[in-house]
This record gives C-alpha cells, structure tokens and sequence, in this order.
C-alpha cells in the first residue's frame, strides 16, 4: 500500500517589529535635544545657579541675536571653518603620507619614528606662542597648531593598518610579478582606507581644538577671538554662543568625512543593527 506523505509547512514565525526608537532615531534626538533645552532654561532658576555661572538657554538665544548683530558672528563662524578646513586637509595629507611612507620601508620607520613620537609629546599648547612669534597675528599660527594635532592620529592609523596586512598577501602578488606600484595600489592602500578614515573622523574634530588653541593664543579674529571677548567682557552668554558654534563645525566636519567614508568604502559590510 502505497501511502502520499504530505508534509506540513510549518506556520510562518512573525519577524519581531522594531521598537519606535530604533524606527525614529532622528525624532528620538530631537526629542532629547529639547528636553536637554527645557531643563537647561529650568534649571539655573531651580537650583539658584547665578547667570554669569550658567545663563538660561533665552539668554543664550538672545546674545546669538546680538553676536550676529554687534559682534559678526558670521565672519568669526566663517574664518575658524575655514581654518579647520585648510588645518585638517593640510594635516591629513601630511599623516597620510607619512603612515605609508613608514609603512613600506622599515629603514625610515626606525630613522623618523623617535622625532615624530618627541614631536606628538609635546604639548601642542606650547606652539601655538612660537608659531605667532613667528607668524604674527595670522591665519598661520591656527592652521599650522591644527595640522600638527591631526597629522599623528592619522599618520598612526594608516602605519598600523600598513603593518598589519599579511605577508602572505603580498608575497603571493609578487609570485605573479606584481610590480612594488601594484602592490600597493592593489592591496596596501584598499586596505589602509578604513583604518585611514577612522583617523580622518578623529582628525576631523581635533582640528577644530587646534584652530581654537591658536585663537585663544593670538588671534584677532574666529571664534577663539570671541570665546576671549567674551571671558574680558564677563559675558558667559557669548562664551556659550561660541561655544556651540564650535561644537557645530564639529560635527559638521566629522559627518562631512562620515559622508565620503561611505562614498568610497561602499563595498564594505555594513552592520545590521
């Protein structure tokens, strides 16, 4: 007797929903940014904080008004990006080229490693003094502290990654005669890019600290310029001002690079969380 077997199909397990915050992240962080907003605007009043400690978010609100009338925030916002640019390529470029070179020969790593590590050591802070010595009271000095505070994380990001691809994979290019060009263009510098940009994204917000310490120094312009305008004059509202303006060009700078990370490292996996 011959009997038909039908099976079953088991019942279809539903696909778990996603929870409304990880559905609605950006409504999330609006939400949390004005809950952050309400409770800054409360809580000097709540806990008797004096204005001149931390004013209201208003009194906040109002000097931008005023910054943007008497005090040209504008120009002073316009000038340290611009800085922050020109500091961060400058010193990308700079550690970038530096990684690889002490990447692929041995020989200059061990030549330029001491003076490059004494370099790092020493507090950026203190250049800033000499650089307006030399400089005067320029764009100069600001770019040039920028440069040298993203020049190494860079430069260290793009040497491990160098370092860290194995032999094995270079060997077997060379066995089908690959040229010391190939070898680099093919495998060492596709898989120094992901190493290379998360030092890019650290970089990216480090320029703005140089640019800044350049400004507190000797500056007679940026938002460095204002920060200290605002510290003579007792106004803790314009040093707030200042303050988030600069956080803003950070975190345009970072999401900038974020951006072109994704651009040009599009084939990589992305996570599925």
């Amino acid at each position: 007797m011959n009997a038909s077997t039908t099976s079953t199909p088991l019942p279809a397990t539903p696909s778990p929903s996603r929870s409304f915050v990880s559905a609605h992240p950006m409504w999330i962080s609006v939400v949390v940014l004005l809950l952050v907003i309400a409770c800054w605007e409360l809580a000097p009043a709540v806990f008797g904080i004096p204005a001149f400690i931390v004013p209201k978010a208003s009194a906040v609100a109002r000097e931008f008004a005023n910054a943007f009338e008497s005090n040209r925030l504008v120009y002073h916002t316009l000038m340290t990006t611009w800085q922050v640019v020109v500091g961060f390529v400058l010193g990308s470029l700079l550690g970038a080229a530096g990684g690889y070179l002490l990447g692929l020969s041995r020989t200059v790593e061990v030549v330029l490693s001491p003076y490059i590590l004494a370099l790092q050591i020493a507090p950026k802070v203190a250049f800033a003094p000499l650089f307006v010595m030399w400089f005067g009271f320029t764009v100069y000095p600001k770019i040039l502290v920028a440069v040298l505070i993203v020049f190494f994380p860079v430069l260290v990001n793009v040497l491990t990654a160098i370092k860290s691809i194995e032999p094995q994979t270079i060997n077997l290019a060379r066995s089908f005669n690959a040229t010391r060009s190939q070898v680099f263009w093919k495998i060492e510098f596709p898989a120094s890019l992901p190493a290379l940009f998360a030092g890019l994204r650290i970089g990216s917000t480090l320029a703005v600290i140089g640019v800044v310490v350049g400004e507190l120094v000797g500056g007679n312009f940026g938002l460095g310029f204002l920060l200290t305008l605002g510290e003579g004059q007792a106004n803790t509202p314009l040093v707030f001002v200042a303050i988030i303006m600069l956080s803003l060009i950070g975190i345009g700078a970072y999401f900038a690079v974020e951006l072109l990370e994704r651009r040009v490292l599009h084939y990589l996996p992305k996570s599925s969380n």
